[in-house]
């Protein structure tokens, strides 16, 4: 057993820790904590993603729209979907789901 709110990494500024925390067929699983930081760099990732923000509070841009979150909330990030970062408050605390899509060739 274990909690996603203790033995949290500390982050320097600008800086992320990423931690799997499961990894099972086409799902991962992983606890994102998140330096104090402005200007994260744009990414498009091949995955969908869902995240949800456990503690603190996160701005995010996508193609000129800017999403704020608050503890609690949560959202769905599309595979292609070019995003980033803005700002986080110190130790933001994230559960992000990957959703790899399936392969078309048999294991």
């Amino acid at each position: 057993m274990h909690n996603l709110f203790t033995d949290l990494p500390s982050c320097s500024k600008q800086s992320e820790s990423f931690e799997t925390l499961l990894s099972c067929g086409n799902v991962t699983i992983e606890r994102i904590v998140s330096a104090s930081f402005c200007e994260g760099e744009w990414m498009t990732q091949e995955n969908d993603e869902w995240v949800v923000l456990l503690q603190g509070e996160a701005e995010l841009e996508f193609s000129h729209q800017h999403v704020m979150l608050q503890s609690g909330d949560y959202l769905f990030i599309p595979a292609l979907t070019s995003h980033r970062i803005v700002k986080t408050s110190k130790q933001a605390l994230w559960l992000a789901v990957h959703i790899n899509a399936p392969s078309d060739h048999p294991v």
